[in-house]
């Protein structure tokens, strides 16, 4: 993890806060394919990208059973589930896995007791794909960086990828309790085992892509930027994962990925902090001494725009470093964002109004016919895109979705002067449909205040779900800001307890910036880090996000898309108007746009 040279700026500010609250055991060793030796095409690859894992494949895990295969005749679904994808589990109920085939890519002989033996119908097709050429998805089901159970039984929800002529792969993995990097590491212990099922099963190996929202999309995000790196190696061989093999993926779907966590305090005091409002004199201070250290990161990192300017804050009459080209980026993007939304609505239109985790009383999108997702939150969980509350355990402190009754919008104008109810900060242009805001404060202001506390990810008391994340395997939270540790370590209440948590080391002899490296993307994807071109990058990206969640800046989300556009990678990227913490999108549903996605990826 680096830290610029404003750490001695900070230390000088220091605050003061002393008011503030197999199916076998056989040893397998084989040489590896050809195919697996290149098991990331060269298209998902920079040119300068390290060189993937080759060689000698070499596990004690036998490779998945072609005579166990279960059938579901109504969705025409090959199956197995509880495979374990490692030698040494460290959580057995978790670190196994299922995966769907369509039977179009299956040769099956009935074993007469419920079970099939089956081998690659190579010549089988299924959507627009063969069975050698049919991608392979993995579900990141894991809100908060919760743990993802393994399935036991048939999954219903995999028919609607296998249906396109998916290859759904579900994966059980540990979670925060276990303290990161358990839940990656799961995940790249199975997408390695998958690998050396290559020719056993079906499935192209070079078209593996993830998907998942908040702490299921930062995992997704982390599975496309970590892909091969050196530093999840011990992790990997300590729970005995198949090596000789990558576990690099080709593509990452990201709803709301909660990520960029070692700034992402400062990040949100410095985005969503202008929002808040009753702080004590010395509470203040520290989220005003928070947003200028992510100013003064945002000037050394270094993310440069479409046309190739580099992006800087500059201080301001008003608020903290308010203004410079990365403020007027913003400031572009919520302007996008809100012109899709334009573009997208026909008038009248009928909408609650929410609030919490909508940010302030704000139109939202959850009646918009073809749109499937909510656009509320309420406290400690999210909306899932079947309209079912996830508690995902995440202390969003202010954050109550507040129902009102539906209000009907005849006109677009009506829709702009409801925006507008308390101030003018939208200015629509009739004659082109389009519309601009007065500033980024004015609509943090009206549509994106802020829902969780100073220190949203490293919480004072240490209480918040990422704290669990950088805790050590026992479920009890630690601090991992060293930003907040220098800010108050003259503080009697908070200064020691930070000190101490940044000593820690883990089982393997890390401390916590190195785990904070491991599940940043950026570490990965800008030069102003240690970690850069260490990895093999995912090609492939598609991040969306609910513009007006509280759970995030919306830096992380823009921050992440410049850098791996800077980096060379492809980017599928929308901030989603009248939408919160949940499976964005501008129209249709999650499920079919993820697969269009996918299909229009690969058709390239």
């Amino acid at each position: 993890m680096r830290y610029p040279k404003f750490m001695a700026a900070i230390s000088a500010a220091a605050l003061t806060l002393s008011g503030c609250a197999g199916n076998g055991t056989t040893n397998t060793t084989t040489e590896a394919k050809s195919s697996t030796e290149n098991a990331v095409s060269e298209e998902t690859q920079a040119a300068d990208n390290p060189e993937e894992p080759a060689g000698n494949v070499v596990t004690a895990l036998s490779q998945i059973d072609s005579a166990k295969w279960n059938y579901n005749s109504e969705d025409g679904v090959y199956w197995q589930v509880e495979i374990p994808y490692c030698e040494n589990p460290a959580a057995a109920e978790y670190e196994t896995l299922g995966i769907f085939v369509p039977e179009a890519y299956m040769e099956a002989a009935d074993n007469g007791d419920g079970t099939y033996t089956c081998r690659i119908k190579e010549s089988g097709t299924a959507g627009n794909y063969t069975a050698m050429t049919a991608p392979i998805v993995i579900p990141v089901n894991t809100p908060g960086y919760m743990a993802m159970a393994a399935p036991s039984d048939y999954v219903s929800s995999a028919s609607d990828y296998t249906n396109a002529g998916f290859i759904y792969v579900n994966a059980g993995c540990r979670g925060r309790n276990e303290g990161a990097p358990a839940g990656v590491t799961d995940l790249k212990a199975a997408v390695r085992y998958i690998r050396y099922n290559e020719g056993n099963i079906p499935g192209s190996m070079e078209r593996i892509f993830t998907f998942g929202m908040s702490g299921g999309g930062a995992q997704s995000a982390l599975m496309g930027a970590t892909g091969d790196s050196e530093l999840y190696l011990p992790y990997l061989e300590a729970i005995g994962a198949v090596t000789g093999v990558s576990d690099a993926v080709a593509g990452s779907m990201c709803w709301c990925p909660v990520t960029n966590l070692d700034y992402a305090d400062e990040a949100y005091e410095w985005n969503l902090g202008m929002s808040r409002t009753g702080l004590d004199e010395e509470t203040q201070a520290l989220s005003d001494g928070m947003a200028e250290a992510f100013a003064l990161y945002m000037n050394e990192l270094g993310l440069k725009d479409e046309e190739g300017n580099v992006l800087t804050l500059t201080p301001s009459e008003t608020g903290i470093y308010q203004a410079g080209s990365y403020y007027d980026y913003m400031k572009t993007v919520i302007e996008t964002s809100l012109n899709h939304f334009l573009e997208d609505t026909e008038f009248p239109y009928t909408v609650s109004s929410g609030k919490g985790m909508m940010g302030g009383d704000f139109p939202d999108r959850s009646d918009r016919e073809g749109t499937r997702q909510p656009a509320g939150m309420t406290g400690g969980g999210f909306v899932d895109e079947n309209n079912q509350i996830q508690n995902d355990g995440i202390n969003r402190g202010f954050a109550e979705l507040e129902q009102t009754e539906p209000a009907t919008y005849e006109t677009i104008q009506d829709y702009i002067d409801s925006l507008n109810q308390d101030t003018q900060w939208v200015i629509y242009d009739n004659a082109s449909n389009t519309a601009a805001i007065t500033s980024v404060e004015d609509f943090i202001r009206n549509c994106k205040k802020a829902s969780k506390h100073v220190g949203a990810f490293d919480d004072l008391e240490g209480t918040q779900g990422e704290n669990t994340l950088f805790g050590y395997g026992d479920g009890l939270g630690a601090h991992f800001d060293p930003i907040m540790a220098e800010l108050l370590k003259d503080n009697e209440i908070y200064g020691a307890a930070y000190a101490a948590d940044l000593a820690k080391k883990d089982f393997l002899g890390n401390t916590v910036d190195v785990r904070v490296d491991m599940y940043n993307p950026m570490y990965y994807l800008c030069d102003y880090y240690e970690g850069y071109q260490t990895s093999n990058v995912a090609t492939y990206w598609r991040i969306r996000t609910g513009i007006t969640q509280g759970d995030t800046a919306l830096s992380t989300e823009i921050n992440l898309k410049l850098a791996l556009e800077n980096y060379g990678r492809q980017v599928d990227f929308e901030t989603v108007w009248g939408m919160g913490h949940t499976m964005a999108e501008r129209t249709g549903n999650s499920t079919e746009n993820f697969i269009t996605w996918v299909n229009a990826c690969l058709a390239e």
